[in-house]
C-alpha cells in the first residue's frame, strides 16, 4: 500500500503541474504525499493504472464523488483516463460527480466527451486553493424496456 500512496502522489504532483502552473497549491509536496500515504490511500477507493509495472494514472473515488482523476503527463492522449472513467462509471452505476477548476479547460473537455455535464460553477471559496471550480454530473442514461 505505501509504493501505491508514493506512485498515486507522484502522478498527483506531476499532473498538477502541468495541467494547473497558475493555481496556487494549497500544500507542499510533502504534505500532499503525507495525505496520499495517510488518508487517501487507506480510506477511500484508490486505482492506479500501470503500463509494464510502472504507474501511470490514477483515480480515487469517495463515496459518489469521483475525487482524484489523474494520468501522468508522459502518458496522456492514450486512453488511459478514459479507461478510469470508465471504471468509476461501472463502479458507481448510479451516477457520481466531480469538482475540477475552471482554468483546467483541457479536464472539463474530457469529462463532457465522457458524459458528465457541468452543474453548478462557484468562485472556489469551498477549494483550499480558493480556485473558481465547476461540478460535474454523471448520470446514467435511462434504458427503455
Amino acid at each position: 500500500m505505501a509504493d501505491n500512496a508514493v506512485a498515486v502522489a507522484g502522478i498527483w504532483l506531476r499532473s498538477f503541474a502541468a495541467a494547473l502552473p497558475s493555481v496556487r497549491r494549497a500544500h507542499t509536496d510533502d504534505q500532499v504525499r503525507s495525505w496520499f500515504q495517510n488518508i487517501v490511500v487507506p480510506g477511500q477507493e484508490t486505482w492506479v493504472a500501470t503500463v509494464e509495472e510502472s504507474a501511470v494514472g490514477m483515480m480515487v473515488l469517495d463515496d459518489a464523488e469521483l475525487d482524484q482523476l489523474y494520468v501522468d503527463p508522459a502518458w496522456q492522449g492514450q486512453g488511459i483516463g478514459g479507461r478510469l472513467v470508465e471504471l468509476a462509471k461501472q463502479r458507481r452505476p448510479a451516477g457520481m460527480a466531480l469538482w475540477t477548476f475552471q482554468v483546467n479547460e483541457a479536464a472539463q473537455h474530457f469529462y463532457q466527451r465522457h458524459g458528465f455535464v457541468a452543474a453548478e460553477r462557484t468562485n472556489g471559496h469551498r477549494n483550499e486553493e480558493d480556485e473558481p471550480d465547476v461540478r460535474y454530473v454523471w448520470l446514467p442514461k435511462k434504458q427503455e424496456g
